[in-house]
């Protein structure tokens, strides 16, 4: 407020009523995954409003939500490297004995179960598939 930056200020208002509803909705105190997760969730809408707004060609709502994200991405953890995703999503398969892509589903419940609130479904998903067309 006192550095008179309005677009971090009303990110974080934003963010704040998110995290209040979600509390809300949970009936308790959010813990830290739970606040990951919903800075994590609100980034990831503002990301899909923005291929949105570049579809529509509106550059204003294009140059605000880019400020919107990079202050969200601020407050999230650093994302493991793919190196490391790759490495753990083998050892993962591995010990289930999944080794087609016909498993996809249960294989992604069992990564995202171990690295929820640490990387993005998304990646996740993309490596998973990697993983097992190379096998």
């Amino acid at each position: 407020m006192k550095a008179k930056d309005a677009a971090t200020l009303s990110t974080l208002r934003l963010l704040s009523a998110s995290l209040k509803n979600k509390a809300i909705e949970l009936k308790r105190e959010l813990e830290d995954v739970d606040v990951v997760a919903v800075v994590r969730s609100d980034t990831k809408k503002l990301v899909d409003a923005l291929e949105e707004f570049v579809k529509a060609a509106r550059e204003d709502l294009v140059e605000k939500s880019k400020i919107e994200i990079e202050t969200l991405k601020k407050y999230l953890p650093p994302e493991m490297d793919a190196a490391e995703l790759e490495k753990i999503i083998q050892a993962k398969l591995k010990d289930l004995g999944i080794e087609s892509v016909s498993d996809m589903g249960k294989a992604m419940g069992a990564v995202m179960g171990e690295l929820k609130g640490k990387v993005d479904g998304t990646k996740v998903k993309e490596m998973v598939a990697k993983v097992l067309k190379s096998e």
